[in-house]
């Protein structure tokens, strides 16, 4: 299959001044629009046979200034929580709200006033994602790679997926401003390549060609696998 890169968008105002924006239209500030041209210089030698994004701004403006020449589709799956209420405010008065315990530490039950299901907004996320990740393998082959531009909670809940395990551990997840995560789904389950990653080659990250693949995946994706998986000696 393709491999998926997860970029969340880069810094905003809200994230400067510890608000939560929710789906509100906050832009990218100078260190948010820094860290987009970086990542975007880290991302040249990636061939990207698709890029989609969250329809929010601060998504957009990153790919902007990260992939200048490419056009990325709308992908309504991929937008940020809608928070409801809680949208706007300050995190620290949050903390204090009922609800807040249950978001960081149960939010398969968090349904946020006025908003949405933490575990609705997974659930529409991961199927975005595997969905353009079928249609990215049928139209380009299994050694493309393709980018999703989204938001800190989407992008932990298709890692938890990812890694299989339940939406209660998200929060130990960590994704942020304008990182890179890579997730490469096979047949028989999802590997995660890399997290959170602000500073490495992402060239490594493109697949080898088909030969030398099938080699190397033979054991990668058995179930079969011992001693470590896919990186283990034998």
């Amino acid at each position: 299959m393709a491999t998926l890169l997860l970029l969340r968008h880069g810094r905003t105002t809200a994230n400067a001044d510890g608000g939560l924006a929710g789906r509100q239209p906050v832009e990218l500030d100078d260190t948010g629009r820094a860290q987009a041209t970086a990542v975007g210089e880290r991302l040249r030698a990636v061939p990207l046979a698709a890029v989609v994004t969250s329809p929010l701004i601060r998504c957009r403006q990153t790919l902007e200034l990260a992939l200048p020449q490419a056009a990325p589709v709308v992908e309504d799956g991929l937008i940020e929580c809608d928070y409801g209420s809680w949208e706007g405010q300050p995190l620290k008065k949050l903390a204090k709200e009922p609800l807040w315990p249950v978001v960081q530490q149960h939010p398969s039950a968090a349904v946020f006033p006025g908003g949405e299901a933490m575990a609705a907004m997974a659930a529409r996320a991961v199927a975005a994602v595997r969905t353009w990740d079928a249609r990215v393998t049928a139209e380009h082959g299994p050694e493309a790679v393709w980018l999703a531009c989204s938001h800190g909670d989407v992008i932990k809940a298709i890692v938890a997926d990812a890694l299989g395990v339940h939406l209660d551990a998200f929060q130990r997840i960590v994704a942020d401003p304008a990182s890179v995560t890579a997730i490469r789904f096979t047949p028989l389950r999802p590997f995660l390549v890399r997290l959170n990653d602000t500073g490495g080659d992402l060239a490594a990250l493109v697949p080898p060609p088909a030969k030398r693949r099938r080699r190397a995946n033979r054991v990668a994706d058995s179930d079969a696998a011992v001693g470590g998986g896919a990186g283990a000696s034998r």
